[in-house]
């Protein structure tokens, strides 16, 4: 009877340790993925061969740090031509008041003839023909005036239409002398670089590649019935895995979760291994230095 009982007893025991391993090991998380970050493949926007590649594998670079630079040496010298030909253009502007000034003034002697002349008729002491005369002239000369104003403005006007189309050339130049340096779009580490000093870049080939890895994402799965758990915002317990048993814990919060289920990828386990159709969600992590891209990690929705 004491056997029996020994034996019911330790059946007993080993069912509770084996259900409490499956536990220890399948319901431990919620969701699993991989870590991500977010990566720029820098391109070139110019043809010309590489001045100047500083940057190296594995160095941090700010956000519209220069890196780089590509020869502008053709943009430069079309810059300056330009430039020359803007100020000649410039210079030839007709002062248009100043250019008018003697005839104006001309305008001006006539009237004051012609005011003159007509206060001699009223007193019956002037000559009614050296009136018309003067009225004469004085008509030539307003229509002389505004012959020559026209003809100024429009000599002007065209002037600064083409000084426009110059300016507005130049203005291109310095835009691509702009983007013959090599900038890091964004506050990084450089994980690849795809050129270097003295070769030939060409516009939209790739020149390094650079990711945000302060801060983390870990790109998990969860089914349908998860989706009332989270929301935006939700802050998440992240375990990431290191293998043979080695784990860090770290807190983390929601920032997108898709609007469309898709199948789930065979790599990545879900909570019911039942479901096809899951939610991709991304949830952001603060870096210590120890996650990788890639990275095993396992989420927790701190039940």
């Amino acid at each position: 009877m004491k056997k029996i009982l020994s034996k019911n007893i330790l059946f007993v025991l080993s069912i509770t340790i084996l259900f409490s391993n499956c536990k220890g090991t399948s319901g431990d998380f919620d969701a699993t993925g991989t870590f991500e970050s977010t990566e720029v493949i820098v391109s070139s926007e110019v043809t010309g061969k590489i001045l100047k590649f500083s940057a190296g594998e594995g160095e941090k670079v700010g956000e519209n740090e220069i890196v780089g630079r590509i020869d502008s040496t053709q943009f430069e010298l079309k810059r300056k031509q330009l430039e020359a030909r803007l100020r000649s253009i410039r210079s030839k502007y007709q002062n248009v008041n100043q250019q008018t000034a003697p005839l104006l003034e001309r305008i001006e002697t006539a009237k004051s003839e012609k005011k003159r002349a007509e206060n001699l008729i009223s007193a019956n002491a002037g000559n009614q023909k050296q009136l018309d005369d003067i009225k004469s002239e004085l008509a030539v000369l307003e229509r002389q005036l505004i012959a020559q104003r026209e003809n100024l403005e429009s000599g002007n006007n065209s002037m600064q239409a083409e000084s426009a189309s110059i300016a507005a050339q130049i203005e291109e130049l310095n835009d691509q002398i702009e983007r013959c340096k090599i900038k890091s779009p964004i506050s990084g580490t450089i994980l690849a670089k795809y050129a270097e000093k003295g070769e030939l870049a060409s516009a939209g080939k790739p020149l390094f590649r650079v990711a945000d890895l302060e801060k983390m994402y870990l790109r998990a799965y969860i089914m349908v019935s998860q989706l009332a758990e989270i929301k935006l915002g939700s802050e998440l317990d992240i375990i990431a895995d290191y293998g043979k048993g080695n784990e860090k814990h770290y807190k983390g919060t929601v920032t997108w979760i898709s609007d469309k289920s898709e199948f789930t990828p065979k790599s990545i386990q879900t909570k019911d291994e039942r479901g096809n159709l899951v939610y991709a969600v991304k949830i952001s992590v603060e870096n210590d230095g120890y996650l990788k891209i890639g990275m095993y990690g396992r989420v927790k929705f701190g039940k």
